[in-house]
């Protein structure tokens, strides 16, 4: 059993241990929460019977934590994971790593160094009807890949306040992007590769927030084939990965958000030679899954299942995002 502690109670820190409480994982056990403001967590501690502290290096400097589960603000990332790493504790941050490939090859060659995991919250890759669409295209079902389009969009966020930590251009060029379309692109960074160009547009349409409310993405690959993602904060749920191939294409749809228990995905595939057929998927908590797959690389069971490639490329393609957004030009990943 790994030992964790979890850093920040916030809406996702508090996710977590109430999916993995429900759980009752037999592979990762959280023991300690680490918050700053120690009264508001006060209750929920104590109903999920976690030993409360108010800083990181408490946690850190306890021979009984095996790992740390960062759910901080994003620019915070970089100092937390180097101080988890040198103690000799295991790291899982949540998304986006950090902010600069240069502080994610910082992150990740420390963690390589202390010879610890580093995991990241990228749910999406451990989702069936994900996963479906990986074997297709692994596969060579689709044929040679042309497009891939994505929306991940949501209202979680639109009462965001203005002064919340999300909304400060500090912690991200967007919260529509590091919010849900980071996830996005990790997709296809897991299916096809890094991008190799993006052109990037931000929009501020109701909200009062600096960074914007609208976020899409146009990218090209070094393969030649094309990408669009959208993320949006101020309309109702909507999910949907879209492949297209020379062969035949395949669409997942969300029907709930995936925090939501009776989430469910619908796969929809045509090829050359048949009819369009659908799946249904039933709901798997990817959240859970993700951090017990974290759990057996800690264990020494398998390894996990994000490269360290992969954890610099995702953030590379959230700078240049960024830089398009001030240029308004196509950036080099």
């Amino acid at each position: 059993m790994v030992r964790a502690a979890v850093v920040g109670l916030g809406w996702w820190g508090r996710h977590i241990v109430e999916r993995l409480a429900s759980r009752k994982s037999s592979n990762l056990n959280i023991v300690l929460a680490v918050e700053v403001s120690l009264d508001s967590a006060q209750d929920f501690s104590r109903k999920h019977k976690l030993e409360l502290v108010g800083e990181l290096t408490i946690a850190t400097e306890r021979s009984d934590i095996d790992a740390i589960i960062l759910t901080t603000p994003h620019a915070l990332h970089e100092e937390q994971v180097k101080l988890s790493a040198h103690a000799g504790k295991h790291v899982f941050c949540e998304k986006p790593l950090a902010l600069t490939r240069v502080s994610a090859e910082q992150m990740v060659e420390t963690c390589h160094n202390a010879n610890v995991i580093l995991g990241i919250g990228h749910e999406r890759r451990f989702e069936p009807a994900m996963l479906a669409v990986k074997n297709l295209v692994d596969n060579g079902d689709l044929g040679t890949i042309l497009h891939v389009e994505a929306a991940f969009s949501h209202n979680k966020l639109a009462r965001l306040a203005v002064d919340d930590w999300r909304a400060s251009p500090e912690h991200g060029p967007a919260v529509a992007f590091t919010g849900m379309g980071v996830h996005l692109t990790d997709s296809w960074i897991q299916m096809f590769g890094i991008p190799d160009s993006v052109f990037a547009h931000r929009a501020q349409r109701v909200t009062q927030i600096p960074t914007g409310d609208v976020v899409c993405v146009q990218a090209r690959f070094k393969s030649g084939m094309t990408g669009f993602l959208s993320a949006l904060m101020v309309t109702p749920f909507y999910m949907r990965y879209h492949v297209f191939g020379t062969k035949g294409w395949a669409q997942v749809i969300d029907s709930t958000h995936p925090d939501d228990p009776d989430h469910s995905a619908q796969l929809s595939v045509r090829t050359e030679c048949e009819k369009c057929w659908s799946e249904d998927f039933a709901n798997v908590d990817a959240v859970v899954a993700n951090l017990e797959c974290f759990a057996d690389a800690v264990k020494g069971i398998s390894e996990y299942p994000v490269s360290e490639e992969e954890l610099v490329a995702n953030v590379a393609v959230l700078e240049a995002i960024s830089r398009s957004f001030e240029s308004g030009r196509v950036e080099r990943v």
